[in-house]
């Protein structure tokens, strides 16, 4: 049977999604690597070890302002959750905008922990269903780069980037 990583990562490759695993020590390597400059994103609460990760040593400007969210080409978020049979990311909303930071770009850059997958989309609305109940939350489920053919020809990017990069970070041995 085929693990819920495997199964995330061939959706995403169906998708036109690249991807990318790191070990937790190496994100801020891996996020560098990741983005198209000018990059923007919010604060994470990504924690590396027992330290909280940052993006300070990235080449990411972290809570934009509305002209640095404009002119950025990438946009750096966590991912809540990942969808294993769809290849989605559920991006929940934050009070730094997080959906405008993944949404308004030309390259949405998630990181996703890899013990966030989920095997199939009944899986990922019972966690959310779980945490939603608690925290009253809401998300955004985004399944590949924008696309449109509402005019005719596949259009991407139109309401949303052209390109997702999941870096998934991978679980502690």
């Amino acid at each position: 049977m085929e693990s819920k990583r495997a199964s995330f990562e061939g959706s995403l490759e169906a998708l036109g999604v690249s991807v990318s695993s790191t070990p937790e020590s190496e994100l801020e390597a891996a996020v560098t690597e990741a983005v198209t400059e000018p990059a923007v994103g919010i604060g994470l609460d990504e924690t590396v070890g027992d330290e909280a990760f940052s993006l300070a040593e990235t080449p990411v400007t972290v809570d934009p302002t509305p002209v640095g969210l404009r002119e950025a080409t990438t946009g750096v978020t966590g991912a809540e959750l990942g969808v294993g049979d769809y290849g989605s990311l559920v991006l929940t909303m934050t009070e730094q905008a997080s959906e405008l930071v993944s949404l308004f770009v030309e390259r949405h850059v998630a990181i996703l922990h890899e013990e966030d997958i989920q095997p199939d989309m009944d899986a990922a609305v019972a966690e959310l269903d779980e945490r939603f109940t608690e925290t009253n939350g809401s998300a955004i489920i985004a399944t590949g780069p924008s696309a449109t053919a509402d005019m005719g020809a596949l259009v991407k990017g139109a309401h949303g980037p052209k390109e997702v990069h999941v870096i998934i970070v991978e679980e502690a041995a």
